[in-house]
C-alpha cells in the first residue's frame, strides 16, 4: 500500500512538474504560437455570409495615375459632391488632411465637406501629439476618429484600438465613430467591460479598448469597391452608396503608398488600412464580436486535460491508456476551433502545451513503470517459487516422518514405550507442518486484510517474558546469550496478544538463527514519545541499506542469510510488518554489514485511563 502511495506521489509530481512547464513555455511562445493558430482557424472557419453595410470609394490605381497622389484633393470634392445625392449613411475620410495643399483645392474640398453628411475626417496620434485636420476641414465634420491600425508583433493586423488618447484629448477610431453616426449619432457611453452606443454593446475593455476585426471572409461577397476615378467619369455608380457608410481612401497597393498592413487572410497579399477600418465597421455593424477567453478558464481547462491524461494512463490497460490520452489531447487541440465559432477567441498554446507534454511524461512514466511491475513481479514470481519448493521440501520432512511412523504402528506390535514414543514424535511433527500452514495463512489474511484483530490488555514485560522462554532453547544450542534489560511492569499496548507474541517471537528467532555461536541478544523495552517500544539486537551478520529496505518484502531473503544455511522463506518479517502496522504501529530496523542489527516495534502506548 505505501508503494503504491508512494508511486502515485510520484506521478502526480511528474504530471505536475509538466503541467507547469508547460503553462510557463506557453507564455513565453504565446503571442506568436496563438496568433498563428487565431489565423489558421480564421481561415478554416467559414461562417454565415452577410450583406455588406458599408461601401469603399477607392483611390486606386486607375485614379492615381490620373490625378497623382499629391493631387487628390480636388478630384475628391468631385467625387463627395456626386455621392451626396446619394444620401449615404455616413461618409468616412480616410486620408490624412494637415498639410497646407493649394488653396484652390482647399476650397474646393472643404465646400464639398460642407455638404456631405455625417462626414468623419480622420486623425493620427503621433509621438507628443495629434495629426488632425485643417481648421476648414474640420469644421465640417461630424466627428473626427483616429486611424491608427497598428499590426501586432508578427506584422499582421488582427484588432484596432477603439479608444486613443492624449492628456485629455481623445479620438475614437474612424470606424466607432462612423457606426454611430450610422445609428443616429448616439452618445458613447463607457463602462468598466463594455462601450454602449444607442442599443449596441460593444464587448471590450483593457487599454485602448482593443476589438477584434471579424474580416469578410475569402469567398463570400466583399465590400464593394467603387473608383473614385469612375465615379466621376460616370455619376449613374453613385446608387451603390445609396443607404450605406462610405469609407473614402487609398486601395491602391504601390511602392508610394505606405498604408497598407497584413491581415489573417493575407497570405501574401497585403490590405490598406481604408479596408480595415471598413471591416472594422462591418465588426461593429453585424455584431460579430470575437472576445477573448479569460486566462484562468484558460488554465482550468488546460488543468482538466493534464488531469483526463494522467488518469487515462493511471488507470487504462494497454491501448486504451493510449487511446483516453489521445482523447484529451484531441481536445485541447478542437476546444479552440469549437470556441471560435461561437465567436470566442479560446488560447491555444497553453492547452496545446499542456495537453502535449502531460502526454509525453505520462506516457513515459507509463511505460517505465509497466516495465518495471514486469520485472518486479518476474522476480517476485521467481522467488515464489523457490520459497514454494522450500516449502514442499520443509514439508516433506514432518510428512514423511507421520506416514513412516503410523506405518510402523499399523503394521509392527510395538511395545507400549515405542508406540509411546512414536505417538509423540507424530504429534510434534503435525503440529510442525499446522504451524507452517498457518504461517502461509496469516500472510494470505493479513494481506487481504481479512484477519480480525482482537483487541486486548498486553504488558510488554510479559510479551517478552514468553517470547524470551520460547526462544531460549534455540539460543543454547548455539551456546547465544539472551540478555533481556529491565521492562517496566506498567508498560502495556492494546492489541491482539497471539499477533504481537508472533512478531516478538519472529525477530528473536531471527536474531538467534543470523548470530554466530557464542554471542549475545539484547532485549529491552521502553516508552518514548507516548509509543511503548520494543528492541531486538544482535550481533549477526548484519546488512546493507539496500538490503535493509527490501527485508520486509515477501520471499525475500540476503545473500548472506541464504548463504548461511539457515532454513527460512522469506515471509517472517513480512508478516511481522503486517501485524505490527495493523496495530498502527511501525518497525524501525538499523544494521551494519558485520556488526549486528537492531529491530524495533514501536506501537502506541495504551494510557491509564485506557487500561481495563
Amino acid at each position: 500500500m505505501a508503494d503504491i502511495r508512494k508511486s502515485t506521489a510520484r506521478y502526480i509530481g511528474l504530471l505536475a512538474a509538466a503541467f507547469a512547464v508547460a503553462v510557463a513555455g506557453s507564455y513565453f511562445v504565446n503571442p506568436y504560437f496563438d496568433n498563428y493558430a487565431y489565423d489558421f482557424m480564421f481561415r478554416l472557419y467559414k461562417p454565415a455570409p452577410w450583406r455588406p453595410q458599408s461601401v469603399v470609394l477607392a483611390i486606386d490605381e486607375t485614379t492615381l495615375r490620373r490625378y497623382g497622389m499629391g493631387s487628390m484633393r480636388k478630384p475628391l470634392a468631385d467625387g463627395l459632391r456626386i455621392l451626396a445625392g446619394a444620401a449615404p449613411r455616413a461618409v468616412v475620410v480616410d486620408l490624412m488632411l494637415a498639410d497646407p495643399g493649394t488653396q484652390a483645392a482647399n476650397d474646393a474640398l472643404a465646400d464639398a465637406f460642407r455638404g456631405t453628411p455625417n462626414l468623419v475626417l480622420g486623425a493620427e496620434l503621433l509621438e507628443k501629439e495629434w495629426e488632425e485636420p485643417r481648421p476648414e476641414f474640420a469644421k465640417w465634420a461630424a466627428a473626427i476618429g483616429h486611424v491608427h491600425a497598428q499590426p501586432d508583433a508578427d506584422n499582421v493586423t488582427r484588432s484596432i484600438l477603439l479608444d486613443k488618447h492624449l492628456g485629455r484629448v481623445r479620438h475614437w477610431a474612424l470606424a466607432l465613430e462612423a457606426f454611430r453616426l450610422s445609428r443616429g449619432g448616439p452618445t458613447i457611453e463607457v463602462d468598466a467591460d463594455k462601450l454602449v452606443v444607442g442599443d449596441a454593446v460593444i464587448p471590450v475593455s483593457g487599454e485602448g479598448r482593443p476589438m477584434r476585426i471579424r474580416f469578410i471572409p475569402q469567398g463570400a461577397p466583399p465590400i464593394p469597391r467603387v473608383s473614385l476615378a469612375d465615379l466621376i467619369d460616370n455619376p449613374a455608380l453613385v446608387t451603390a452608396f445609396t443607404g450605406k457608410t462610405v469609407f473614402a481612401g487609398v486601395t491602391a497597393i504601390t511602392g508610394e503608398v505606405l498604408d497598407r498592413v497584413s491581415t489573417p487572410y493575407s497570405n501574401g497579399r497585403l490590405t490598406t488600412g481604408v479596408e480595415v477600418n471598413a471591416n472594422a465597421f462591418e465588426t461593429l455593424a453585424q455584431g460579430l464580436f470575437l472576445t477573448d477567453v479569460s486566462d484562468v478558464w484558460v488554465l482550468v481547462f488546460s488543468l482538466a486535460v493534464a488531469a483526463a491524461i494522467g488518469l487515462a494512463f493511471r488507470y487504462l490497460p494497454g491501448w486504451r491508456a493510449y487511446a483516453g490520452g489521445g482523447l484529451a489531447l484531441a481536445a485541447a487541440h478542437l476546444t479552440p476551433y469549437l470556441f471560435f465559432t461561437e465567436r470566442r477567441v479560446f488560447s491555444f498554446a497553453t492547452p496545446f502545451f499542456v495537453g502535449w507534454l502531460c502526454f509525453l511524461a505520462a506516457a513515459a512514466y507509463y511505460n517505465l513503470a509497466v516495465r518495471r511491475n514486469w520485472r518486479t513481479e518476474r522476480a517476485a514470481r521467481a522467488r515464489y517459487q523457490q520459497a514454494m519448493q522450500f516449502v514442499t521440501h520443509e514439508m516433506r520432512t514432518p510428512l514423511s516422518a507421520i506416514q513412516g511412523s503410523s506405518e510402523l504402528i499399523s503394521r509392527y506390535a510395538l511395545t507400549e514405550e515405542k508406540r509411546t514414543q512414536i505417538a509423540e514424535l507424530i504429534n510434534s511433527e503435525s503440529k510442525r507442518l499446522a504451524r507452517m500452514v498457518e504461517v502461509f495463512l496469516n500472510v494470505e489474511r493479513l494481506s487481504a486484510g481479512q484477519m480480525e484483530l482482537k483487541r486486548e490488555t498486553i504488558g510488554v514485560k510479559q510479551l517478552v517474558d514468553v517470547c524470551v522462554a520460547r526462544a531460549l532453547p534455540l539460543a543454547e544450542r548455539k551456546r547465544i546469550g539472551i540478555v533481556v534489560n529491565p521492562i517496566a511492569a506498567d508498560l502495556q499496548v492494546a492489541g491482539d496478544g497471539e499477533l504481537m507474541e508472533y512478531a516478538c517471537y519472529n525477530l528473536l528467532t531471527n536474531a538467534v538463527k543470523y548470530s554466530p555461536r557464542h554471542t549475545e541478544i539484547a532485549v529491552s523495552g521502553w516508552q518514548e514519545d507516548g509509543e511503548a517500544r520494543i528492541a531486538v539486537k544482535d550481533q549477526g551478520m548484519g546488512m546493507d541499506q539496500k538490503e535493509v529496505k527490501r527485508i520486509f518484502q515477501k520471499f525475500y531473503r540476503t545473500k548472506k542469510a541464504e548463504e548461511s544455511g539457515e532454513a527460512g522463506a522469506g515471509i517472517g518479517l513480512s508478516i511481522v510488518q503486517q501485524i505490527v502496522e495493523q496495530h498502527a504501529g511501525r518497525i524501525e530496523v538499523t544494521s551494519r554489514p558485520g556488526a549486528g542489527s537492531c529491530f524495533t516495534l514501536a506501537l502506541p502506548r495504551l494510557a491509564a485511563a485506557e487500561r481495563n
